[in-house]
């Protein structure tokens, strides 16, 4: 398929996928959605590829959903015909080390894919939320594993319930990033430790340490996308996903509508 959201571009063993959407801070769609999962498959399967990079054009990795559509706009992210035809396919899933460089705002999904990375750099300047409770929505991509596997129970709980904005200090004293460097040496950084790898590693031996690491994680993380994913569902259709994206847009204190006594019963399992 051609790309019209990242791009893609492979040298000396090493795939770089860039987020490229720049004008709206690489924000969220169904197309990049379904171009990640398709970049993400070709680099599994080319033998080329030992390593893949991450990261976004412009001044932003991702800033989350793209919120064009207003109140619609979790509705209207949908899926593709390409996400129909294929499965997702997700970086904990490549069998090659997965380096996410993250050279800016990393917001909502802007940090849970990353999540599903092996490694994780940021820019100094690098701002990072877990957003979604402020919209009225969840955390996904299985952030409830991920989080408190990589930060504990106790940060996980701080990040993930509250939304709240941190920077990419506090994110490496956490252990969420393994290094934080000036924006203009991220990516050199991310190169270095790529061709390292080309370099001094055996393809089959990465590929098994890589499975082993994710393997206590790997039957969990399904299942709890596909939780996260019923209650997603259920929420989009909530009146609090319309006010938390139009307050958000407004720039005004939300008013939230729904409780949890009388509604949260009304959620599946």
């Amino acid at each position: 398929m051609s790309f019209t959201t990242i791009l893609l571009a492979v040298s000396n063993g090493t795939a770089t996928v860039t987020l490229n959407r720049p004008e709206r801070m690489n924000a969220w769609t169904a197309a990049m959605n379904a171009e990640l999962s398709a970049a993400m498959r070709r680099c599994d399967a080319d033998d080329d590829v030992r390593v893949v990079i991450v990261t976004g054009n412009g001044r932003a990795f991702c800033a989350g959903a793209d919120l064009s559509n207003g109140a619609d706009s979790f509705n209207a992210q949908g899926t593709s015909g390409v996400e129909r035809a294929l499965p997702p396919f997700w970086p904990y899933q490549v069998r090659k080390p997965v380096i996410a460089a993250i050279n800016g705002a990393a917001i909502g999904v802007g940090i849970t894919y990353p999540m599903l990375a092996d490694i994780r750099l940021a820019a100094d300047g690098a701002r990072l939320s877990f957003a979604m409770v402020r919209r009225g929505v969840l955390p996904e991509l299985a952030s409830h594993v991920t989080l408190a596997q990589v930060c504990g129970l106790a940060r996980a709980a701080d990040l993930l319930p509250t939304g709240r904005t941190f920077t990419a200090a506090e994110a490496l004293s956490m252990g969420l990033v393994n290094e934080v460097l000036p924006a203009a040496e991220l990516l050199p950084r991310a190169q270095a430790i790529a061709s390292d790898i080309v370099a001094n590693t055996a393809p089959v031996s990465v590929a098994l340490a890589k499975q082993l690491l994710w393997e206590g994680l790997q039957a969990r993380i399904p299942e709890m996308m596909a939780k996260e994913g019923r209650l997603l569902g259920w929420l989009y259709n909530q009146p609090d996903v319309r006010e938390g994206v139009m307050s958000f847009l407004e720039k005004r204190a939300p008013k939230w509508q729904m409780q949890v006594a009388r509604d949260l019963a009304n959620a599946p399992r």
